[in-house]
């Protein structure tokens, strides 16, 4: 009977087969390329659908108001108009459809939305050290904040935050990779910027990593972007009211600033407070009146 023995092969050892983990990671370094690649895409449109998610309710508002005030066709003529005035303005759609929802409409049949303003000079802004700037473009003003805020604190990392129904908006940005800037396009948190314009004063976090003032989630996405330490300095106006905040991040913990340092980051604060609250009288207005002269056009 031995004779008659097959010899059947030995099944495989379990080392010898893949299993279904291995089975699902890349074969290669190019397909995980790939795949960082989809994760970055995926973090973009899932950023861009927060802003927008953020943005539309306003901008929806404000198409209705139109529509009805101008008896316009529909809520995509409301939108045109929008678009086009914000355009023209240089400033952001959404900021001119909150100002179109909170902001009272024109007398019926006035020709003008605001025939009796006041007009309010441009303020001074001179302790941006920036040259000549062009005080009605937003982002050319922003920058200039920001640029004069990182040559003070020494560092090429920082952010403008302005504040907007209760939450800081990310406006300006510099030196700060996507994964930081799409995180905090929103902050309504506990961070340092939060906690600076709640407070109305300076913050230093002079070492992220064993700051208690960060949850481990938002701190993990600072220290990603290279920042150690940050500080963030509140845009005050001349009545006291914050506008926003600018922040500094710097690639190593911080020992502190001078009282020379922090004086300058105040002036550079409350100059740019007092333009962003110029800004809202003038510039929003200005495209709130051209808004209603668009409108009234498209009616005839």
């Amino acid at each position: 009977m031995g004779d008659n023995v097959t010899n059947i092969p030995s099944a495989p050892q379990p080392e010898d087969q893949p299993s279904p983990q291995d089975r699902d990671l890349p074969s290669s370094k190019g397909e995980t390329e790939e795949l960082r690649a989809t994760a970055e895409q995926l973090r973009e449109q899932v950023s861009e659908l927060e802003v927008q998610a953020r943005a539309r309710p306003r901008i929806a508002m404000a198409e209705g108001v139109l529509v009805e005030r101008y008896r316009l066709a529909d809520a995509e003529a409301a939108f045109t108009l929008l678009r086009q005035a914000s355009q023209r303005a240089n400033i952001k759609l959404h900021q001119l459809a909150a100002a179109v929802a909170r902001t009272p409409g024109p007398a019926p049949g006035a020709k003008a939305w605001f025939s009796r303003r006041e007009q309010h000079p441009v303020p001074d802004l001179t302790a941006l050290e920036a040259g000549t700037l062009n005080a009605t473009n937003q982002g050319e003003v922003l920058g200039a904040a920001l640029h004069r805020v990182l040559t003070v604190t020494g560092t090429d990392m920082g952010n403008v935050q302005l504040l907007e129904d209760g939450v800081l908006r990310m406006a300006k940005h510099a030196g700060l990779p996507r994964h930081f800037t799409d995180f905090f396009a929103f902050v309504d948190g506990n961070t340092s910027c939060a906690r600076a314009a709640a407070a109305s004063h300076q913050v230093t976090v002079k070492d992220v990593a064993s700051s208690a003032g960060f949850d481990d989630e938002t701190r993990r996405v600072i220290l990603m972007a290279g920042s150690r330490a940050c500080h963030s300095v509140p845009l005050v106006d001349d009545q006291d009211t914050v506008h926003g905040v600018i922040s500094s991040h710097h690639a190593r913990p911080l020992i502190g600033f001078t009282q020379a340092q922090l004086q300058t980051l105040h002036t550079t604060g409350r100059a740019l407070g007092i333009w962003i609250k110029w800004h809202q009288h003038t510039v929003l207005v200005d495209a709130l009146e051209d808004l209603h002269q668009l409108a009234l056009a498209a009616d005839q």
